[in-house]
């Protein structure tokens, strides 16, 4: 079988048969694929790709990409995973919250739940997030009586875009890693690409709170009562508001700095100063003193009765981190069998010579697989996987764009065999008629959103390396 196109197709029916029909876990479905895949391609088909890849064996191409994954991966999601509990457990993530309805008043309630879901969904996973602040929106609306839509649209917005295309959450990550993307560089165009997508979720989200009305319902998570006790909460209670940032910025500051300074000033510090910085500026060294002051933090704040609870909650954020490096291993290790087919070569002649036509192809391959099987990031893993060789091969743009590119295609559609929609729908008192008409289609106008402003930034500011 020497069709690249075909096998790659058969990869991921092999994919998404396994997590919906037979009910399998993606990394169990991943691998199969991966060994599906690497079964039937030609030997022919590998050697043309990579000599390397020819001399290994099928066991050893699965072990090579598992473990080149986790190796560039695998420690920053498991320091981004505490950064995450530290920050909620601590109530650094409610500050931040309340700081910002305190800067914008009660008329920008919306926006801050924008900015706030944007920003904390950085190192936290999107579920998480929003369980996080649904209490504060809902005793939000109750309070004004008025924009329940829109802080649960703001919300969900802003956390969703950045969870699919900033780094170090796992699907921005695998991404970078598959295309040869710097961590600076895919959190760069991520930021920019997350700004301009979630704020376009946000204007529906404030039109369809005018069109129609939700009343704030009671739902099993919280009562009515307990969201007029969290209302009452004195902010003396929570940690200041640089403090709770720190975790979340202290890494990029330390890694946009060397990278600026190595790229453009060398010459100007000395080899040991160079050194220090970067240390501190590599990604695993920076999310891990993120991940130290954090859990300092919550240290401190929070009131335990021992030291054995707190160990708890860090042990069960690495036991959660811990099933995502299995899940993006399994990527990687799909991700280069399908290189081995050969398939960018195919990819290449689709796309109009790996010019602007790939980013929608890219778009196209990540929604109909999100749409498929549900899970954003196992969209993302294997998309990067099946265009990942053309990023190596002269693009006419940088390759951050096609990585971003496929963060927006793993929005829509937003629907039912999706974790985070059941999420948001049960603990928001939505129903899934709302859910459809609200939510979904919310994603889908941050999806398109995000591939005509990536084609747009590709084509103004190309920064081709």
């Amino acid at each position: 079988m020497d069709n690249p196109l075909l096998l790659v197709f058969i990869g991921m029916m092999v994919v998404v048969g396994g997590i919906l029909w037979l009910r399998l876990h993606a990394f169990i479905a991943l691998l199969l694929g991966a060994l599906t895949v690497g079964v039937l391609t030609p030997a022919a088909n590998v050697k043309a790709n990579s000599a390397a890849l020819a001399a290994l064996s099928i066991p050893d191409r699965l072990a090579k990409g598992f473990g080149d994954t986790c190796t560039s991966v695998g420690i920053i999601i498991a320091m981004a995973a505490i950064v995450g509990v530290c920050l909620i457990e601590s109530g650094a993530a409610e500050r931040i919250v309340r700081s910002m309805l305190n800067m914008v008043g009660e008329r920008g309630a919306p926006l801050a739940f924008l900015a706030s879901g944007y920003l904390l969904s950085i190192p936290i996973f999107f579920n998480t997030v929003f369980l996080m602040m649904v209490p504060l929106a809902k005793s939000t609306a109750n309070k004004t009586k008025k924009g329940y839509i829109a802080y649960i649209v703001a919300i969900c917005a802003g956390a969703m875009m950045t969870h699919s295309l900033v780094p170090p959450t796992p699907g921005p990550l695998q991404i970078a890693h598959e295309l040869g993307v710097s961590y600076m560089a895919m959190t760069y165009a991520g930021l920019v690409v997350a700004a301009i997508t979630s704020f376009s979720g946000f204007l529906y989200g404030l039109w369809a709170n005018r069109k129609w009305e939700i009343p704030v319902r009671e739902t099993p998570d919280v009562s009515l009562e307990q969201l007029e006790a969290l209302a009452a909460k004195e902010d003396k209670d929570l940690p200041g508001v640089w403090v709770s940032i720190l975790p979340i910025l202290l890494p990029m500051i330390l890694i946009a700095s060397f990278a600026t300074i190595n790229n453009n000033f060398k010459a100007d510090f000395s080899p040991e100063f160079l050194g220090v910085l970067g240390f501190l500026g590599d990604p695993n060294i920076s999310m891990t003193i993120a991940a130290v002051i954090s859990m300092f933090l919550f240290a401190q704040r929070a009131k335990l009765t021992n030291r054995k609870d707190f160990a708890k909650k860090v042990e069960d954020s690495l036991f959660n981190a811990g099933l995502i490096i299995l899940l993006v291993g399994a990527g990687g290790s799909f991700g280069l069998m399908l290189k081995a087919t050969n398939v960018a070569l195919y990819i290449k002649e689709l796309s109009g010579g790996a010019h602007l036509g790939l980013l929608p192809l890219a778009w196209l391959v990540a929604m109909v697989i999100r749409t498929a099987q549900g899970s954003a990031t196992v969209a993302m893993i294997t998309a990067a996987g099946i265009v990942g060789s053309l990023a190596s091969q002269g693009l006419a743009y940088h390759p951050a764009y096609l990585a971003v590119v496929i963060g927006c295609g793993s929005k829509p559609f937003w629907w039912m065999n999706d974790s985070g929609f059941w999420v948001v729908c049960r603990t928001s008192g939505w129903t899934e008629p709302e859910m459809l008409k609200i939510g979904s289609v919310m994603a889908l106008i941050m999806g398109v959103t995000g591939l005509v402003a990536t084609m747009l930034l590709a084509w103004l500011f190309p920064f081709a390396n």
